[in-house]
Parts: C-alpha cells; structure tokens; sequence
C-alpha cells in the first residue's frame, strides 16, 4: 500500500523544482494529483507523464484558487490534502529593491498561501478532515542580506500556519509549515543568485556539505500529508542538512 491511498491531493508550483518532485512522490505514494502552475508547458508533460491532472493557476488570483480547488473536486469528489509550494525568489537589497518586486514576492508566497488555505476550508470540511502543507524556508526563521522579501514573506508563512492550525483543528484538519534548506532547484541555484552570495560563508553553514534532492523534501512534506501525521499540527520542520543549528563556525 501507498502511503497516501485514497487521498487527493492539490499541489501548487508543482511544474518544476520541489513542486515536481511533490507531484511524482504523491502519484508514486497513492495520491490522485491535481496541480497548478503557471509554466503550462512544463505542467501538460508533466501531467501526461504521471497521469495527475494540470491545471493552470496564479496562486495570486482567488479566481484561480476557485478553478483549482473546484478542479480537484470535480474530478475525484473531494480534497484531502492541499500543499501550498508555489513560490518565488528575488534577490535585492533594501536600498535597491523597487516596492513593486518586494509586493511581488509577498503576493505569491505568503498571500498565494493565505489564499490556499482559505481556498480549502470547505472542501476539507465536507471530506470530514484534511492536512494543509505550506511550504516555507530556512529564510522563515532567519534572515539573509539581499532576500528581505523572500525572508518577510517565508517568516509569514509559518504565522499563517500556526493561526490556521488553531482555527482550522475542530474540522480536523491539520496545518504544518515545511522549512527548505539548500536545495538543487533553478530558484536555489539561479546563477544570477549564487553570484550574489559568498560561496565560502556558505558552504561553512552547512552541516551535511551538499545540496539536497528535491525529493528530500517532497518525503516529509508527503508524511504530513498521510494519516501517520496525525498528532502534527501547527508545527515546523525543517529539510536543511542541520544549516540552522548554529552560526557556521
């Protein structure tokens, strides 16, 4: 047996990156998939390949959020489980950064995630119970020179997740917060950000010396999505090779 047999599952962001690996590891776990993404391209073959169901979706737009949750429904008869991955990174300095990228950054990663998990509370409830995984980052509980946005919004996710697992817990629905480290994603390892960051002070912060596979992280996030999670809610876990265990010296 899978670990998520008769669950349905949304993933957002899941065309590429972490979000692909989430897709594939559902699919291969049980899981009957509907993701969204803006890169329709890669969603079609992606879908085509493992047999879950693409739709496009702006995680910023509530409209979309409605097509995608009425998708998910429409095609098994219920959502079991939402994980909010959709996300992006600009790097810029305070001084630097134009207000339109750091609104940007904020709209899709912690408004698109607020949006998810107002999205699905309907849903969950009539399924009788369900599990929220959003996804933040390590930059969710420290900060980085340069990622002010990204690190303003991933601090967000987890209050977002801490207030909907106490709202939303009488449903029986669950809501955690996954922290990435340093993954081999094109977001992570963007040649435009790598040549922004000193390449020594990082690889010092890193306990396990290496970037993590995708997959890595799609293990837990698919453990807080099945039943042997059931005592988890409103809690962090973090996927970051032991990056936040200390000052790197």
């Amino acid at each position: 047996m899978g670990l998520l047999d008769g669950k349905v599952a949304l993933i957002t962001g899941g065309a590429r990156g972490m979000g692909e690996a989430h897709v594939r590891l559902f699919a291969e776990e049980g899981a009957r998939v509907v993701f969204g993404d803006v890169l329709d391209d890669e969603g079609k073959a992606l879908a085509e390949e493992t047999g879950a169901v693409f739709v496009h979706h702006d995680v910023t737009s509530p409209a979309e959020w409605e097509r995608a949750v009425g998708t998910a429904v429409e095609a098994h008869g219920r959502l079991d489980v939402l994980v909010n991955n959709a996300g992006i990174l600009k790097y810029g300095r305070i001084g630097d950064m134009p207000l339109e990228v750091f609104e940007q950054v904020v709209d899709v990663n912690l408004k698109g995630t607020w949006l998810g998990v107002k999205s699905v509370i309907e849903p969950m409830k009539a399924a009788g119970r369900g599990s929220i995984v959003n996804i933040s980052s390590i930059e969710g509980f420290i900060g980085a020179s340069g990622l002010s946005a990204y690190a303003a919004s991933k601090f967000g996710v987890r209050g977002v997740t801490k207030a909907a697992a106490r709202e939303l817990a009488r449903f029986k629905i669950r809501v955690n917060s996954v922290h990435p480290g340093a993954i081999n994603t094109p977001m992570v390892t963007d040649p435009d950000l790598m040549a922004e960051v000193d390449g020594e002070a990082f690889m010092k912060s890193m306990v396990i010396k290496r970037f993590a596979k995708p997959v890595e992280v799609s293990h837990v996030v698919a453990f807080l999505a099945s039943d042997r999670s059931s005592y988890c809610t409103g809690s962090e876990f973090t996927v970051d090779g032991g990056m936040l265990t200390g000052a790197g010296y």
